[in-house]
């Protein structure tokens, strides 16, 4: 346990900051999955951009690397065109 006024406040902070991130992580992903459920093309395009807005604040905080919100920003992306290509 820790002994310092400071470090147990870096604890209670940390841990605050940990729940935080976990919902924000999880609910970025809840969204990903529902984008992916989706077979309309319009919902899908509105979906995208709530998904890649969230994904790149994610990044931005440093919840998930830059490179994995690219990443999963152009698949999706990739996939929402497809939907477009189907429709058509």
């Amino acid at each position: 346990m820790a002994n310092h006024k400071a470090t147990k406040k870096a604890i209670r902070s940390s841990a605050k900051k940990r729940l935080l991130n976990r919902y924000q992580h999880v609910t970025t992903r809840n969204m990903v999955k529902k984008l992916r459920a989706t077979t309309d093309h319009a919902m899908a395009v509105e979906l995208f951009k709530s998904v890649s807005s969230a994904l790149d604040k994610l990044a931005k905080r440093n919840i998930i690397h830059r490179n994995k919100a690219a990443n999963n920003k152009s698949k999706l992306a990739r996939l929402v065109n497809n939907l477009k290509q189907a429709a058509a």
